[in-house]
């Protein structure tokens, strides 16, 4: 995880992936399962940050198939509180590790 805050009151999360805190991959092949960790590893650096879900401003999210982006939304829609932050979803070739299939970053406003 990494987590930079600002003088301007926001803290930017980068690298949210599909591990466990052992840095165990959480769902082999199932993107699904991947989201719904990475999306915990979310909430958990937002938590650091004295930051909710809620207070999240913006969201990057990278996949590595465009099949991927429909169970993706599926799962960021029944996580993400309404209205939903601005944010862009990407299709790369590969991330950091071949097994992961989803990584998301995002800004979040402090106090």
């Amino acid at each position: 995880m990494s987590l930079r805050s600002s003088r301007a009151g926001l803290a930017f999360i980068s690298g949210q992936v599909a591990l466990d805190r052992d840095r165990r991959l959480v769902g082999r092949g199932d993107v699904e399962a991947q989201a719904v960790q990475a999306f915990a590893n979310l909430e958990l650096a937002l938590a650091g940050a004295g930051a909710t879900l809620e207070d999240v401003l913006r969201l990057n999210t990278y996949v590595t198939n465009a099949a991927f982006v429909a169970p993706f939304r599926t799962v960021r829609d029944r996580i993400l509180p309404t209205p939903q932050p601005a944010s862009t979803l990407v299709v790369v070739a590969a991330l950091a590790d071949a097994d992961w299939l989803i990584e998301i970053e995002a800004v979040a406003a402090l106090g």
